[in-house]
Protein backbone atom coordinates (compact mmCIF):
# COMPACT_ATOMS: atom_id res chain seq x y z
CA UNK A 1 0.00 0.00 0.00
CA UNK A 2 1.51 3.33 -1.08
CA UNK A 3 2.18 6.22 1.28
CA UNK A 4 0.44 9.57 0.97
CA UNK A 5 1.98 12.88 1.97
CA UNK A 6 2.25 12.91 5.76
CA UNK A 7 1.01 9.33 6.21
CA UNK A 8 3.04 6.14 5.92
CA UNK A 9 1.09 2.98 5.13
CA UNK A 10 2.40 -0.59 5.03
CA UNK A 11 1.06 -4.12 5.43
CA UNK A 12 3.15 -6.62 7.38
CA UNK A 13 2.09 -10.07 8.60
CA UNK A 14 -1.62 -9.29 8.40
CA UNK A 15 -1.30 -5.86 10.02
CA UNK A 16 -1.92 -2.55 8.27
CA UNK A 17 0.36 0.02 9.89
CA UNK A 18 -0.73 3.65 9.58
CA UNK A 19 1.85 6.11 10.86
CA UNK A 20 1.17 9.85 10.79
CA UNK A 21 4.51 11.26 9.70
CA UNK A 22 4.57 15.03 10.25
CA UNK A 23 6.66 15.37 13.44
CA UNK A 24 7.83 18.86 12.46
CA UNK A 25 4.16 19.95 12.63
CA UNK A 26 3.26 18.06 15.80
CA UNK A 27 1.84 15.32 13.57
CA UNK A 28 -1.12 17.62 12.93
CA UNK A 29 -3.31 16.22 10.19
CA UNK A 30 -3.90 17.80 6.81
CA UNK A 31 -6.79 17.09 4.49
CA UNK A 32 -4.49 14.69 2.62
CA UNK A 33 -3.75 12.77 5.82
CA UNK A 34 -7.45 12.54 6.67
CA UNK A 35 -8.30 11.26 3.21
CA UNK A 36 -5.41 8.80 3.36
CA UNK A 37 -6.65 7.41 6.68
CA UNK A 38 -10.19 6.95 5.39
CA UNK A 39 -8.97 5.31 2.16
CA UNK A 40 -6.69 2.95 4.09
CA UNK A 41 -9.43 1.94 6.53
CA UNK A 42 -11.86 1.34 3.67
CA UNK A 43 -9.21 -0.81 1.97
CA UNK A 44 -8.72 -2.77 5.19
CA UNK A 45 -12.42 -3.64 5.21
CA UNK A 46 -12.17 -5.07 1.69
CA UNK A 47 -8.90 -6.96 2.20
CA UNK A 48 -8.69 -10.54 3.43
CA UNK A 49 -4.94 -10.01 3.89
CA UNK A 50 -5.40 -7.26 6.48
CA UNK A 51 -6.63 -8.55 9.84
CA UNK A 52 -5.68 -5.70 12.19
CA UNK A 53 -4.97 -1.97 11.83
CA UNK A 54 -2.25 -0.25 13.88
CA UNK A 55 -2.45 3.54 14.12
CA UNK A 56 0.50 5.50 15.50
CA UNK A 57 2.74 8.47 14.70
CA UNK A 58 6.34 9.44 14.08
CA UNK A 59 8.65 10.64 16.82
CA UNK A 60 8.24 10.60 20.59
CA UNK A 61 6.73 14.01 21.32
CA UNK A 62 3.39 14.13 19.52
CA UNK A 63 0.81 11.58 18.44
CA UNK A 64 -1.45 14.13 16.75
CA UNK A 65 -2.25 17.75 17.61
CA UNK A 66 -5.40 18.01 15.52
CA UNK A 67 -5.86 19.94 12.27
CA UNK A 68 -2.95 21.80 10.71
CA UNK A 69 -4.35 25.31 10.18
CA UNK A 70 -1.58 26.02 7.66
CA UNK A 71 -3.39 23.68 5.29
CA UNK A 72 -5.62 25.85 3.10
CA UNK A 73 -8.51 23.41 3.43
CA UNK A 74 -8.18 23.40 7.22
CA UNK A 75 -7.72 27.12 7.91
CA UNK A 76 -10.78 29.23 8.83
CA UNK A 77 -12.09 31.12 5.81
CA UNK A 78 -13.58 34.56 6.60
CA UNK A 79 -15.42 34.45 3.27
CA UNK A 80 -16.99 31.04 3.88
CA UNK A 81 -20.64 30.55 3.06
CA UNK A 82 -23.16 29.25 5.56
CA UNK A 83 -22.77 25.48 5.71
CA UNK A 84 -19.09 25.39 4.71
CA UNK A 85 -17.80 24.73 8.25
CA UNK A 86 -20.34 21.95 8.75
CA UNK A 87 -19.44 20.33 5.45
CA UNK A 88 -15.71 20.46 6.19
CA UNK A 89 -16.32 18.81 9.55
CA UNK A 90 -18.52 16.05 8.10
CA UNK A 91 -16.10 15.29 5.27
CA UNK A 92 -13.00 15.59 7.45
CA UNK A 93 -12.71 14.78 11.16
CA UNK A 94 -16.13 13.17 11.53
CA UNK A 95 -15.49 10.93 8.55
CA UNK A 96 -12.15 9.75 9.96
CA UNK A 97 -13.66 8.95 13.37
CA UNK A 98 -16.55 7.11 11.70
CA UNK A 99 -14.11 5.09 9.57
CA UNK A 100 -12.19 4.06 12.71
CA UNK A 101 -15.34 3.10 14.61
CA UNK A 102 -16.82 1.21 11.66
CA UNK A 103 -13.63 -0.52 10.55
CA UNK A 104 -14.32 -4.24 10.48
CA UNK A 105 -10.80 -5.04 11.66
CA UNK A 106 -9.60 -4.26 15.21
CA UNK A 107 -7.87 -0.86 15.41
CA UNK A 108 -4.88 -0.75 17.77
CA UNK A 109 -3.58 2.72 18.66
CA UNK A 110 0.03 3.33 19.67
CA UNK A 111 -0.10 6.59 21.64
CA UNK A 112 3.49 7.75 21.34
CA UNK A 113 3.08 11.33 22.65
CA UNK A 114 0.58 14.14 23.01
CA UNK A 115 -2.86 13.69 21.46
CA UNK A 116 -4.69 17.01 21.47
CA UNK A 117 -8.11 18.14 20.28
CA UNK A 118 -9.01 16.36 17.06
CA UNK A 119 -5.94 14.18 17.51
CA UNK A 120 -7.34 12.83 20.77
CA UNK A 121 -10.44 11.71 18.87
CA UNK A 122 -8.29 9.26 16.89
CA UNK A 123 -7.28 7.65 20.18
CA UNK A 124 -10.82 7.56 21.56
CA UNK A 125 -12.18 5.99 18.36
CA UNK A 126 -9.64 3.15 18.42
CA UNK A 127 -10.49 -0.25 19.88
CA UNK A 128 -7.34 -0.78 21.94
CA UNK A 129 -4.76 1.77 23.09
CA UNK A 130 -1.18 1.20 24.21
CA UNK A 131 0.41 4.42 25.50
CA UNK A 132 3.98 5.45 26.19
CA UNK A 133 4.51 6.62 29.78
CA UNK A 134 5.08 10.22 28.69
CA UNK A 135 1.97 10.43 26.48
CA UNK A 136 -0.89 12.82 27.25
CA UNK A 137 -4.45 13.38 26.04
CA UNK A 138 -5.51 17.02 25.88
CA UNK A 139 -9.04 18.37 25.41
CA UNK A 140 -8.07 21.85 24.25
CA UNK A 141 -11.23 22.87 22.38
CA UNK A 142 -12.46 25.52 24.82
CA UNK A 143 -8.94 26.93 25.15
CA UNK A 144 -9.47 28.13 21.57
CA UNK A 145 -13.06 29.23 22.14
CA UNK A 146 -14.33 26.16 20.29
CA UNK A 147 -16.76 23.41 21.19
CA UNK A 148 -15.67 19.76 21.11
CA UNK A 149 -15.94 18.59 17.51
CA UNK A 150 -15.00 15.67 15.32
CA UNK A 151 -17.05 13.36 17.54
CA UNK A 152 -15.25 14.33 20.76
CA UNK A 153 -18.38 14.76 22.91
CA UNK A 154 -19.89 11.53 21.57
CA UNK A 155 -16.72 9.55 22.25
CA UNK A 156 -15.88 11.02 25.65
CA UNK A 157 -19.45 10.61 26.95
CA UNK A 158 -19.24 6.91 26.12
CA UNK A 159 -15.89 6.43 27.81
CA UNK A 160 -16.19 8.52 30.97
CA UNK A 161 -18.75 9.69 33.58
CA UNK A 162 -20.50 12.88 32.52
CA UNK A 163 -19.05 15.09 35.26
CA UNK A 164 -15.53 13.93 34.41
CA UNK A 165 -16.10 14.77 30.75
CA UNK A 166 -17.46 18.21 31.63
CA UNK A 167 -14.46 19.00 33.81
CA UNK A 168 -12.11 17.91 31.05
CA UNK A 169 -13.91 19.95 28.37
CA UNK A 170 -14.81 23.08 30.34
CA UNK A 171 -11.31 23.50 31.76
CA UNK A 172 -9.55 22.35 28.59
CA UNK A 173 -7.81 19.78 30.72
CA UNK A 174 -5.22 17.11 30.01
CA UNK A 175 -4.71 13.56 31.17
CA UNK A 176 -1.40 11.83 31.67
CA UNK A 177 -1.00 8.30 30.37
CA UNK A 178 -1.35 7.00 33.92
CA UNK A 179 -4.56 9.01 34.50
CA UNK A 180 -5.97 7.90 31.15
CA UNK A 181 -5.24 4.29 32.11
CA UNK A 182 -6.94 4.71 35.48
CA UNK A 183 -10.03 6.13 33.77
CA UNK A 184 -10.11 3.35 31.18
CA UNK A 185 -9.17 5.38 28.10
CA UNK A 186 -5.91 3.43 27.71
CA UNK A 187 -5.43 -0.34 27.95
CA UNK A 188 -1.72 -0.46 28.71
CA UNK A 189 1.04 2.01 29.61
CA UNK A 190 4.62 1.08 28.74
CA UNK A 191 8.01 2.81 28.74
CA UNK A 192 8.47 4.80 25.55
CA UNK A 193 11.24 2.55 24.16
CA UNK A 194 8.93 -0.49 24.59
CA UNK A 195 5.97 0.94 22.65
CA UNK A 196 6.78 -0.47 19.21
CA UNK A 197 7.59 -3.92 20.57
CA UNK A 198 4.31 -4.00 22.49
CA UNK A 199 2.41 -2.89 19.38
CA UNK A 200 4.11 -5.67 17.41
CA UNK A 201 3.07 -8.24 20.01
CA UNK A 202 -0.55 -7.07 20.24
CA UNK A 203 -0.86 -6.72 16.45
CA UNK A 204 0.35 -10.30 16.00
CA UNK A 205 -2.15 -11.61 18.56
CA UNK A 206 -4.98 -9.86 16.75
CA UNK A 207 -3.76 -10.79 13.27
CA UNK A 208 -3.87 -14.52 14.02
CA UNK A 209 -7.27 -14.32 15.71
CA UNK A 210 -10.81 -15.01 14.41
CA UNK A 211 -11.21 -11.88 12.30
CA UNK A 212 -14.93 -12.28 11.58
CA UNK A 213 -15.68 -12.85 15.26
CA UNK A 214 -13.66 -9.73 16.08
CA UNK A 215 -15.69 -7.69 13.57
CA UNK A 216 -19.01 -8.91 14.94
CA UNK A 217 -17.91 -8.39 18.55
CA UNK A 218 -16.78 -4.85 17.76
CA UNK A 219 -20.13 -4.06 16.10
CA UNK A 220 -22.05 -5.42 19.10
CA UNK A 221 -20.00 -3.48 21.63
CA UNK A 222 -20.11 -0.21 19.68
CA UNK A 223 -23.88 -0.41 19.37
CA UNK A 224 -24.51 -1.59 22.94
CA UNK A 225 -24.53 1.91 24.46
CA UNK A 226 -26.92 3.26 21.81
CA UNK A 227 -29.42 0.42 21.29
CA UNK A 228 -32.20 -0.61 23.61
CA UNK A 229 -32.32 -4.21 24.85
CA UNK A 230 -34.52 -5.53 22.07
CA UNK A 231 -32.35 -4.00 19.34
CA UNK A 232 -29.15 -5.21 21.02
CA UNK A 233 -30.40 -8.79 21.27
CA UNK A 234 -31.72 -8.77 17.71
CA UNK A 235 -28.34 -7.60 16.41
CA UNK A 236 -26.58 -10.23 18.51
CA UNK A 237 -28.77 -13.00 17.06
CA UNK A 238 -28.17 -11.80 13.50
CA UNK A 239 -24.40 -11.62 13.97
CA UNK A 240 -24.25 -15.03 15.67
CA UNK A 241 -26.02 -16.49 12.63
CA UNK A 242 -23.54 -14.76 10.34
CA UNK A 243 -20.41 -15.84 12.21
CA UNK A 244 -21.62 -19.39 12.92
CA UNK A 245 -20.96 -20.42 9.33
CA UNK A 246 -17.41 -19.11 9.21
CA UNK A 247 -14.37 -21.32 8.75
CA UNK A 248 -12.91 -19.97 11.98
CA UNK A 249 -15.82 -21.23 14.07
CA UNK A 250 -15.39 -24.70 12.57
CA UNK A 251 -11.67 -24.52 13.31
CA UNK A 252 -12.27 -23.30 16.85
CA UNK A 253 -14.62 -26.18 17.60
CA UNK A 254 -12.29 -28.72 15.99
CA UNK A 255 -9.32 -27.40 17.95
CA UNK A 256 -11.28 -27.66 21.21
CA UNK A 257 -12.30 -31.27 20.52
CA UNK A 258 -8.77 -32.20 19.43
CA UNK A 259 -7.20 -30.40 22.40
CA UNK A 260 -4.92 -28.20 20.32
CA UNK A 261 -4.47 -24.49 19.63
CA UNK A 262 -6.71 -23.18 16.84
CA UNK A 263 -5.29 -21.90 13.57
CA UNK A 264 -7.62 -19.13 12.49
CA UNK A 265 -7.53 -17.85 8.91
CA UNK A 266 -9.79 -14.86 9.32
CA UNK A 267 -12.74 -16.20 7.34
Amino acid sequence: MDDVEGLRRRVTDGALWLRIDRPEAGNAFTTAVQRGLVEALDAANRSSEIRVVVLTAAGERHFCTGPDLRDREMAPDPARAVGDASRRLREGSQRVVTALLDCEKPVLCGLNGTAAGGGANLVLASDLVVAAEHATIVALFTRRGLIPDGGAAYLLARHLPRNVVKELILFGGSLSAAEAHRLGLVNRVVPGPDLDATLDEWAHRLAVGPTRAFAASKALLNRAVDDDRAAALALEAALVEQVAGSDDVAEGVAAFLERRDPHFRGR
